[in-house]
């Protein structure tokens, strides 16, 4: 499928200070048909915003009749231009992550979904991704119940609790404060299907994160799938050898994954759900 390629800024005024975010649009195409309509994906970035790893992504998504609006996470700090992957660029983001508040990533999320929603070729179907920060914004903005499914690529920050301005050590405590607004502690707000995908070797979402991860879905009742591959390392996807963890087989495994959700949940009418699920029955 043909993609046509724009932007638009949107404006923005999370913690009482204005700023304007630019939306990257993917927007498939197919000649002859001028009013044909398609599901949204909002596409969260890692911490470098969009970058062309990012960019590429996203044409993967569209091409496959996907209308995919990528958000500039750090338009409170900066504009829209990516940063470098490198030791500066790295330090950056990982400043700008923390200071950045969970109200501003609320607002971005849901200004985003508002502009998918306001193009007449969306069908009104919305999903999320992202990558690293994107992965865990993506699982966040599954709290907002207009996202139906969600496919978070090695999602961090969620089982420390420490996205967003934080004090002290009890801000990643196993027993939070029970006003938390830390996305683990918000998972029952989940009313859609969500798809989290993790590499063994990431060392940014170790073992006990990603165990901590799947008991809290769990408990919180939420419609999901956990993969873990066994040789990966974290950003696996991005394909760009600057830290040398691109692992395409992976990724395409991975990407067959979000095809299946994405494709099952946003491209059919479900209608709404009627009573309980039958149990599996258990036979060979």
């Amino acid at each position: 499928m043909l993609i046509k390629e724009s932007f638009a800024d949107v404006q923005t005024a999370a913690n009482g200070k204005e700023s304007s975010m630019r939306i990257f649009l993917f927007h498939p195409t197919i000649p002859g048909y001028p009013n044909a309509r398609f599901p949204g994906v909002v596409l969260f970035s890692e911490i470098y915003q969009v970058t062309g790893p990012v960019a590429r992504f996203a044409r993967q998504i569209a091409g496959q009749g996907y209308i995919v609006a990528a958000p500039s996470s750090y338009h409170d700090f900066t504009g829209p231009e990516p940063l470098a992957y490198d030791v500066p660029g790295t330090d950056q983001g990982n400043k700008w992550k923390v200071t950045k508040t969970l109200e501003s990533y609320d607002e971005d999320s849901h200004k985003t979904v508002d502009y998918l929603l306001s193009l007449p070729t969306c069908n009104g179907r919305i999903g999320a991704t992202g990558m690293c920060l994107g992965g865990h914004l993506a699982l966040r903005a599954s709290l907002d119940p207009r996202i139906s499914a969600a496919v978070c690529y090695f999602p961090t920050d969620i089982h420390t609790r420490t996205l967003g301005p934080h004090s002290g050590p009890d801000s990643s405590a196993a027993a939070p404060s029970a006003d938390s607004a830390h996305t683990l502690d918000q998972l029952a707000r989940i009313r859609g299907e969500v798809s989290l995908i993790f590499g063994v070797k990431d060392t940014h979402v170790p073992d006990a994160g990603r165990d901590l991860i799947r008991r809290k879905l769990r408990e919180a009742g939420a419609t999901f799938s956990f993969h873990e591959f066994a040789w990966a390392q974290h950003a696996f996807i991005r394909d760009e050898l600057s830290k040398g963890r691109y692992d395409p087989a992976v990724s395409k495994a991975c990407f067959e994954i979000l095809l299946e959700l994405f494709g099952r949940v946003l491209r059919t009418e479900l209608g709404e759900p009627e009573g309980k699920v039958p149990d599996v029955e258990h036979v060979c």
